[in-house]
């Protein structure tokens, strides 16, 4: 019989007061924002007083040595014996109403909790100003625990009484009375407790949790690591919550991290300072690393657990300092950015502090050249959306990396970034990645926020104005709307020529920012009328910048709508590189590695795939089917996602092998061309979409061997691969996920292209 990793107990609510007040039982929630509402906590009184289930609680024990204190912790603070794994807002809500102990709100304002009791008709309320005044009410049921439940039960009563205007009948009295003890007796209820003893993993409570959680709520590795910290470094965890509401807060005065980007939260700011002292993306290992366990023997160690949180403390005092945090976000407006209006991904925003962090403090780089290089990242990490799909394992590879460098070596920090830079930004990736990726009407688009950090960058103009871009896009100024975002060719007008599909009137390759004449009355006309009326008195060299900026193709307002989009969102590709371009240094500029080489050394990733070969099966010495479909799903998955560079010739080490075996199975034809042939043929044939126009295929050497470099751009649409066994058609559906392909299925694959285009 399997040992239990559990026992069932119970607990009066008098005695889990008092053990949360001994801090024997952790409840931190008391000193962070209280998500129930009082309507719940009144809800909860009244099912205890009907005797109504209420859940199951369950609490974890720690396994902490008697005597232990918190990490920083003074003489008061001991490590407590259970942690609260589910229940803990109702064990806050009635812990907050026996003592009345303030509670903070969303908007960090300390409030009592009042919940009223109705003795008449057994009824509880949220107390408020019409039931102070009621007589009927007992206004605060905390007066029975704090004040007595004498004292309190004979105010009740001469206030009634004075009410009234005459004496309660001795039978009344009576029923009010047992009502109101009823109510008093409520701290000896009986709670249900599980305790999971101490031998239980992370992964086994969290299961647990999920199984007997009746709202399928699911925790993850960021709770456990939160929940370890109040358990053993308390002092921590409110460290990281002072910032988070420094950061929101508006009354709060003198230096903060309010800021225009993002309002961070303790999960994002611990996976930075995670990130910091461990190298670790995945948090999934980090609450062991932080319990003291050696991976080798299992054995949790005090003295290592205090190591571990001692290196954490370092770390987060480093992201949490206002100036490192300042001087980071300086970064992004280096890079054109202006505001959480142009933030599509915060995790790319926390993950790339961690790579400023880390420049700073571990590799010595001033801050001038770590701003450009931090800048050029997070524009890239941003528009590609590099940390979109599975970005613990994308930052954790990144980190790898960047491990791997001497300590201390700016120079190779700089380079190593700059490289991963490069391999995403190729030239197939501006000229025809980007302008797919701009085939879209999202208004949260990164490859439309690129274009605006794009035009910031180039100190661009509005269309028709001398203001500038960035001055609308200034997060403090509220633009009128004649200086929005406007139709080029409007909505009316279109509708005139039949076209009415929303995602199409409103693409981004129709918007453009611009500052209406006070005499323009358009919202009908014709281009082609209205473009020769309102740039008739503009200067030359004026409009034809703005035509650039605004990524205008020659004589557009004679082009027909469709063909007027499609060279648009080429003419913008163009302005995000020139944009871009405007953050590179002469270091990158000037780098005399080849593409080949970017490649093999920012190693597979979400944008990058190593095949050994297409056609050989090296194991069975044979050709082989199964091979070319590798290739295809491969293709099939970059082109649904952000499209990447796939190397054929090379094995998972990013070690070259070459092409020799798959040649030799073309026979007559094994060249080159004939190779590149054969892969064309192969994806037209096995995928839903031609690949021309989208796929390129290249050839570079690399000592006495070739490597074969398939460029796929992001589709426009979804693309299906036909299945390796089972049928002709295409109709599977595969995704670069992280640095895997994977196949997705109905809601799955819904949902995913709902999102994605």
């Amino acid at each position: 019989m399997a040992a239990t990793l559990y026992r069932d107990t119970g607990y009066t609510l008098t005695h889990l007061v008092q053990d949360i007040g001994h801090g024997n039982i952790a409840l931190p929630d008391i000193q962070r924002p209280f998500v129930w509402s009082a309507t719940k906590t009144r809800d909860l009184f009244d099912s205890l007083y009907r005797g109504y289930p209420v859940g199951t609680l369950m609490f974890w024990e720690t396994g902490a040595e008697v005597g232990t204190r918190q990490v920083g912790g003074g003489a008061h603070d001991k490590v407590a014996k259970l942690l609260i794994v589910d229940g803990q807002q109702r064990l806050t809500s009635l812990y907050a109403v026996l003592t009345g102990q303030t509670v903070l709100t969303k908007s960090f304002e300390k409030k009592r909790i009042r919940i009223a009791f109705r003795p008449s008709d057994g009824t509880f309320e949220v107390t408020d100003a019409a039931i102070e005044k009621d007589p009927e009410f007992l206004p605060d049921i905390t007066s029975l625990w704090a004040d007595g439940y004498r004292s309190t039960t004979r105010k009740f009563f001469a206030r009634l009484t004075e009410a009234r205007g005459i004496e309660l009948s001795v039978e009344e009295e009576d029923d009010l009375e047992d009502r109101i003890d009823r109510v008093y007796d409520l701290q000896n209820f009986r709670f249900q407790v599980v305790e999971l003893n101490a031998g239980a993993d992370e992964e086994q409570v969290a299961e647990i949790f999920v199984r007997i959680n009746s709202e399928g709520v699911k925790l993850n590795q960021a709770d456990f690591i939160l929940t370890l910290m109040s358990v053993h470094w308390e002092q921590g965890r409110r460290q990281l919550e002072a910032f988070c509401r420094a950061a929101v807060d508006a009354t709060m005065t003198g230096p903060t991290p309010r800021n225009s980007f993002i309002d961070p939260s303790p999960d994002q700011l611990l996976r930075a300072s995670v990130g910091l002292a461990f190298r670790r993306g995945r948090l999934q290992h980090v609450y062991n690393i932080l319990r003291g366990k050696d991976f080798e023997t299992g054995h949790v160690s005090a003295q290592r657990r205090g190591e571990q949180f001692e290196a954490l403390r370092r770390a987060q005092d480093e992201v949490v300092d206002l100036t490192n945090w300042h001087e980071y976000l300086k970064c992004l407006m280096h890079a054109g950015f202006r505001g959480r209006r142009m933030v599509t991904s915060e995790t790319a925003l926390i993950y790339t502090y961690v790579l400023w962090l880390i420049g700073k403090r571990d590799f010595g780089i001033d801050r001038k050249r770590l701003r450009g290089v931090i800048a050029r990242w997070f524009f890239m990490a941003h528009t590609t959306g590099r940390y979109t799909s599975s970005p613990e394992s994308a930052i954790e590879a990144d980190l790898g990396r960047i491990s791997a460098l001497a300590p201390g070596d700016g120079a190779a920090f700089c380079e190593e970034l700059d490289r991963i830079v490069r391999s995403n930004f190729t030239r197939d990736y501006w000229e025809i990645s980007l302008p797919n990726r701009l085939d879209t009407s999202s208004a949260r688009s990164p490859a439309l926020f690129a274009y605006w950090a794009s035009l910031n960058l180039l100190d661009a103009e509005l269309l028709f104005s001398d203001l500038r871009v960035r001055e609308l896009l200034d997060p403090s100024m509220t633009a009128p709307r004649t200086i929005e975002r406007h139709h080029l060719f409007p909505k009316a007008f279109l509708a005139a020529g039949g076209i009415t599909n929303n995602r199409v009137v409103n693409a981004i390759g129709n918007l453009a920012f611009l500052d209406w004449p006070d005499n323009a009355a358009i919202s009908a006309d014709d281009p082609i009328q209205y473009w020769p009326t309102l740039t008739a008195t503009m200067d030359p060299q004026r409009l034809k910048r703005q035509e650039y900026w605004h990524a205008l193709p020659v004589g557009w307002a004679q082009l027909d709508y469709t063909t007027f989009l499609e060279r648009r969102r080429g003419l913008i590709a163009k302005v995000v590189r020139d944009g871009f371009g405007r953050l590179s240094d002469a270091a990158m500029q000037l780098s005399g590695t080849s593409v080949l080489d970017d490649l093999l050394a920012v190693g597979e990733s979400q944008t990058v795939e190593y095949k050994s070969t297409a056609r050989w099966n090296v194991r069975a010495a044979q050709a082989d089917k199964k091979m070319e479909h590798v290739i295809t799903k491969t293709v099939c998955g970059f082109l649904n996602a952000e499209g990447g560079s796939l190397l054929i010739g090379v094995d998972d080490d990013a070690r070259v092998l070459g092409l020799a075996d798959d040649l030799r199975t073309l026979g007559a034809k094994g060249n080159r061309d004939g190779y590149e042939l054969f892969l064309r043929q192969l994806l037209d044939s096995t995928l839903s979409i031609p690949t021309a126009g989208i796929m390129k295929i290249g050839f570079e050497r690399l000592g006495q061997d070739d490597v074969c470099i398939v460029s796929v751009a992001a589709a426009g649409r979804p693309v299906f691969a036909r299945p390796h066994e089972g049928g002709s058609s295409p109709i599977d559906f595969w995704v670069r996920i992280g640095n895997a392909t994977k196949q997705l299925h109905g809601d799955d694959m819904v949902e995913y292209q709902k999102s994605h285009w």
